[in-house]
This record gives C-alpha cells, sequence and structure tokens, in this order.
C-alpha cells in the first residue's frame, strides 16, 4: 500500500512538471509568468520609495529603517534573492516574448498598421527595458556592490562608518547624488521608467484577465502609478543634489 501511495505522488509529480513546463511553453503561460513578475517588482518599487521617501522627510528614520532591512536576516537570505530573481526572470521572460513577438511581425499582413493598432510604448518595451536594465546596473554599482563587500567581505555590519555621527546610509545616499551626471541618469531612466509602467501596469492585469468590466479603471489607476512612482523617485534625487 505504501509503494502504491509512493508510485501515485511520483506520477502526479511528473504530471505536474509537465503541465508546468508546458504552460510556460505557451505564449499564454508566458505572458502570466511576465505578469506575476511585473505584480512582485511593482510591489517592490512602491515599498522602495516609501523608504527612501524618508531620506527627505526624517534622515534618522531612514538610517533606522535602512539598517534594519539591511541586517535582517529574512530580508537579506531570503526576499533578497527573490527580488534578483524577479528582476532577471521578468527581463528574460521579456526578451523571449519581444523575439517571438518579432518573428510573429514578419508574417505580411495586409495594410498592418503598428501606429495605428497599439501606443509607441507598447511597440518600445524592449528598449525602454534594456534601459531600465541598465540603470538597474548602475544602481548597483553605487548602492547594492558596496554594500556586499561591506558586509559580506569586509564583514561590517554596523552600519556605521568612521567620521560620521549614527548610521551611515543617509550620508551615503546623498554623497551619490552629489553627481550632477548621476542625477541626470537617473532622472532620466525614471522617465523611461514611468513609460514603461504606464503600459506594463495595464498589461499585467490584462494577461492575468482582470481587465474584464474595468479597463477604463485599471488604465486610471496605471497612469497614476506610473506617475507618482518616478516623480517621487526624482525628487528624492533632485532634492538631496539641490541641498548636498
Amino acid at each position: 500500500m505504501l509503494c502504491t501511495l509512493f508510485r501515485r505522488i511520483f506520477a502526479l509529480k511528473i504530471l505536474i512538471n509537465y503541465t508546468m513546463s508546458g504552460f510556460f511553453k505557451s505564449s499564454i503561460g508566458r505572458k502570466v509568468a511576465m505578469a506575476l513578475s511585473a505584480f512582485f517588482l511593482m510591489f517592490f518599487l512602491l515599498q522602495h520609495l516609501a523608504i527612501n521617501i524618508l531620506s527627505v522627510l526624517s534622515p534618522d528614520t531612514f538610517n533606522e529603517v535602512s539598517h534594519f532591512m539591511g541586517t535582517n536576516p529574512l530580508v537579506q537570505f531570503a526576499l533578497q534573492p527573490v527580488l534578483i530573481f524577479a528582476v532577471v526572470f521578468h527581463f528574460v521572460m521579456g526578451f523571449i516574448l519581444e523575439l517571438r513577438n518579432s518573428k510573429a511581425r514578419k508574417v505580411s499582413y495586409a495594410k498592418n498598421n503598428g501606429a495605428a493598432n497599439s501606443s509607441w510604448m507598447s511597440r518600445n518595451m524592449i528598449w525602454s527595458g534594456i534601459t531600465i536594465l541598465a540603470f538597474i546596473g548602475l544602481h548597483f554599482v553605487d548602492f547594492w556592490f558596496p554594500e556586499i563587500n561591506t558586509k559580506f567581505i569586509q564583514g561590517d555590519w554596523s552600519g556605521t562608518m568612521e567620521g560620521i555621527e549614527g548610521f551611515r546610509y543617509h550620508e551615503e545616499l546623498v554623497h551619490k547624488f552629489a553627481n550632477p551626471l548621476r542625477v541626470g541618469a537617473y532622472v532620466f531612466c525614471f522617465v523611461l521608467l514611468g513609460l514603461h509602467l504606464a503600459h506594463g501596469f495595464t498589461s499585467a492585469f490584462q494577461s492575468m484577465g482582470g481587465t474584464a468590466g474595468r479597463k477604463k479603471t485599471l488604465q486610471n489607476i496605471g497612469k497614476a502609478y506610473a506617475i507618482i512612482i518616478p516623480a517621487g523617485f526624482i525628487f528624492i534625487a533632485l532634492y538631496h543634489y539641490l541641498n548636498h
């Protein structure tokens, strides 16, 4: 009886693996996966902005929250790897979908007018995505790599720095935004992020079948989100540049 149970479990596992493999090989499956990763990343952006705006409203609170996030084992060893995976997965899946769509567009359709059938942003998501990916690389060089070096290479988890009273996070943030070229790059990329989100927000819900009967409402929420999130980050960058 026990052997029968194990055989059934093994068969069920094979069936699930086969079903999921087939699902993610399909166009619908890839779009659903893309949408799920988009939801996760959009939630992260909201949370990231909420923390970073504290650097303007209350530097001490920003330092405390940053130190908690930077030393919390759950954040560092569970959520952070999940976030990195989600970023990589989202962009890889985006490139795959774009390649397949590009091949499909090579089929000749009579009087096919791309400009009439879709928005400029929807046709250029790949380019805004590549720019955002380059920006993430810059962001990693500015903040994530130095943090990894400090904590995991040097072994310093104190959150302090010689010559700075209290935690170092706010001082490091202000220092990064003293360079006008870096600030300009951040502003440019956040504008493109806004354009990316303007299409991606509604598209993610559409892929999950969530736009039925409320497409206009979701479009309005998406537009607000696509303006507020990038504008908030741009404000932070410009504030610290002008007040450093």
